[in-house]
C-alpha cells in the first residue's frame, strides 16, 4: 500500500461491502473531482470484485479479514490515515449516493471552521428529494433526540459524507461506534468538547443494488442507536461530576 507516500493531507475513505456495481464510478468520480487525493477503499470482506473493481479505478485497497460491518469498517480507515498522518479525512459511501463534487466545499469547512467534523447535510438546501419516507422520519426523530443532548439541532444526523481532523481522528482510531455510527459519533463528539458544523450537500441515488434497511431493520437501528446514545451519555454524565 502506498499511501504513506502521498503528499496530501486529506484522505477519502470509502467503506464498501459487495458494491461492485458502483464501486468503480464511484473511485473515478471521486479521482476526478480531487485529482491527486489518495481513495482509500475499505473492503469490509466482499465476496464479490468490489475489491478488484475499486483497485483498477485507481483506489488503494484495504481488505479486512473478516465482516466488521460499517462502523469497524470505517475505524479501520481512520486508524490507518492517523498512523499514516493524515491531517483530514472525508468519508463516503460506496453506493454513490454521495456526490464527490462537494468534497471541496467539506474541507473548506474542516480547514477554516475550527470544528473536528463537518457534516454533508441533505436538509440545508432542499437536497433530500432521493430520502425514502421511512428514513425521513427516522431523521426527524433523531433530531429530536439528538437536540438536548447537543444542545443544538443537527438537520442531517444520519447523513454518512462526514470529514473528520485530526483531532477527531485520533479519539475514532482509538473508539468508534461499530453499528450505525453516525448518530453515536456525535454523542462522543459532545463528550470530548469537541464541534461540528452541516454544509449543504445534495445527495443522489444508489448507482446500483438496494439498501439493506428494511423496515423491520429500521426499528432494529432506533432500538440499537437509543441505546448507544443512552450509553454515551452516561459516561459524558460520569466524567463531568468527576471534574
Amino acid at each position: 500500500m502506498s499511501l504513506a507516500a502521498e503528499p496530501s493531507a486529506l484522505l477519502i475513505v470509502v467503506p464498501a461491502f459487495n458494491e461492485e456495481e458502483a464501486i468503480g464510478q464511484v473511485v473515478r468520480e471521486i479521482r476526478a473531482t480531487a485529482p491527486g487525493v489518495p481513495v482509500l477503499v475499505i473492503d469490509d470482506c466482499s465476496v464479490d470484485g468490489t475489491a478488484a473493481l475499486a483497485r483498477a479505478a485507481g483506489a488503494e485497497v484495504l481488505p479486512l479479514p473478516h465482516h466488521l460491518g460499517l462502523g469497524g469498517a470505517v475505524q479501520a480507515g481512520y486508524k490507518l490515515a492517523f498512523e499514516l498522518g493524515y491531517e483530514y479525512v472525508i468519508r463516503m459511501d460506496g453506493d454513490g449516493q454521495h456526490d464527490p463534487r462537494f468534497i471541496p466545499k467539506i474541507l473548506e469547512a474542516l480547514r477554516t471552521s475550527s470544528c473536528q467534523m463537518v457534516i454533508g447535510s441533505r436538509y440545508l438546501d432542499g437536497g433530500a428529494e432521493h430520502t425514502s419516507f421511512a428514513r425521513g422520519l427516522g431523521i426527524r426523530f433523531f433530531r429530536l433526540v439528538l437536540r438536548p443532548i447537543l444542545g443544538r439541532e443537527v438537520r442531517d444526523p444520519t447523513s454518512g459524507f462526514v470529514g473528520v481532523n485530526r483531532e477527531a481522528l485520533q479519539v475514532f482510531s482509538r473508539s468508534f461506534p461499530l453499528e450505525y455510527p453516525e448518530i453515536e459519533t456525535l454523542v462522543v463528539l459532545q463528550r470530548k468538547a469537541f464541534r461540528f458544523v452541516e454544509v449543504p450537500c445534495r445527495m443522489r441515488q444508489r448507482l446500483a443494488g438496494r439498501s439493506t434497511i428494511t423496515a423491520l431493520r429500521s426499528l432494529y437501528y432506533i432500538a440499537h442507536v437509543l441505546l448507544g446514545v443512552f450509553v454515551n451519555v452516561l459516561k459524558y454524565e460520569r466524567k463531568r461530576k468527576k471534574r
